[in-house]
């Protein structure tokens, strides 16, 4: 199949703003929609951003609505379902395995705990800016570590793009140094990574789910989490956080996943269209979310937040501390191969060969 794939592009973001103005919603869109056909296969896509088109991920899936229904000529009906409607991270996932939901946009920590070498993307202070992150995500490493992860789980990795660069936020005080972490209740995603990290910080680590961290925050239960600015602001997390230290401790992700047995059902045109679908729309999410990331300090200190940047010889010891204990983790809960894979990787990346 040939796709003018500008011209789509074009198309997709006036239907996205359309989207946006009117307020449109997912039952108003598939009772308009009658290129649908009344026997279409229904793919349940879930994720966990608010369902406004000015949210990376729900933009990203109304793209992938639109160009996967027109593709297959209705043949595949694409329902979308924001902000956790379907359940949480964990239900989400032993869904997909039984193929009672087709295909999610979820976030790094959950999926580490149900295939651990996912978690390498983790390590922290891996990379330098987002290009080093895209070009791993786009790996022939990556292709080979999701193949095992579906061998492993039922559940095909189809693409990645960005969660955020992940910065300490809390409303204690400024945190400029690795000292100033010890003593902090500090809210992590669920993931046992993300609870090593934090450990080796000095801080206290207190599993949180994402639609429960506003509350939490706001009640005192923790005094602190880490997260990119998309998720702050999408949260509103500056109204209980006063301090932000933009340290980008991890290159965060989401991954777009689809039931295996749900990828099998389809025609080979059809899984191929899924694909394309993914490797298109992918460029939608990682944009939106690395403009975000790349003017944080502005976007933050607008909110009413204390933006900390600190040197580069701080981060130097933040990733002393933290990625040695995290990498240890991982090597006793994955594969060696995978640990050495992402680090063979960047040095080659960094290097220039």
């Amino acid at each position: 199949m040939k796709v003018n794939k500008k011209k789509w592009l074009i198309g997709v973001a006036a239907t996205i703003l359309s989207f946006s103005l009117v307020g449109c919603t997912q039952k108003e869109k598939t009772d308009a929609d009658s290129s649908v056909k009344k026997n279409a296969t229904v793919l349940k896509l879930a994720h966990f951003q608010p369902g406004n088109a000015d949210q990376p991920k729900h933009a990203a899936a109304l793209a992938f609505e639109s160009y996967v229904e027109k593709h297959t000529n209705g043949a595949i009906d694409v329902q979308i379902y924001p902000a956790s409607q379907l359940g949480d991270e964990k239900t989400i996932l032993e869904n997909l395995k039984m193929n009672t939901v087709q295909m999610t946009i979820i976030h790094d920590g959950p999926i580490s705990s149900v295939f651990a070498p996912m978690g390498v993307y983790n390590l922290p202070y891996l990379f330098n800016n987002q290009g080093e992150a895209w070009t791993v995500y786009d790996s022939e490493f990556t292709k080979d570590l999701g193949e095992e992860m579906r061998q492993a789980t039922g559940i095909r990795l189809l693409g990645m793009a960005d969660n955020g660069v992940r910065h300490f936020t809390n409303n204690k005080k400024e945190i400029k140094s690795i000292e100033d972490m010890r003593g902090l209740k500090m809210r992590v995603q669920p993931g046992p990574l993300f609870e090593n990290m934090m450990k080796a910080t000095g801080a206290s680590p207190s599993v949180i789910s994402w639609p429960e961290l506003p509350s939490a925050l706001q009640q005192g239960v923790v005094d602190g989490q880490e997260n990119g600015v998309t998720n702050i602001l999408a949260a509103s997390l500056y109204e209980s956080q006063k301090y932000v230290t933009l340290d980008s401790h991890i290159f965060s992700y989401h991954a777009y996943l689809v039931s295996d047995k749900f990828h099998d059902s389809l025609t080979k045109e059809q899984q191929k269209v899924i694909q394309e679908g993914v490797d298109l729309v992918k460029w939608i999410h990682r944009g939106m979310t690395s403009s975000q990331d790349m003017n944080a300090g502005a976007i933050l200190a607008g909110k009413g937040m204390t933006v900390t940047t600190i040197s580069e010889n701080e981060i130097e010891k933040f990733r002393q501390v933290t990625q040695p204990a995290v990498a240890e983790w991982l090597r006793k809960e994955a594969d060696n191969k995978w640990v050495d894979g992402i680090l063979n990787e960047i040095e080659s990346l960094q290097s220039g060969n």
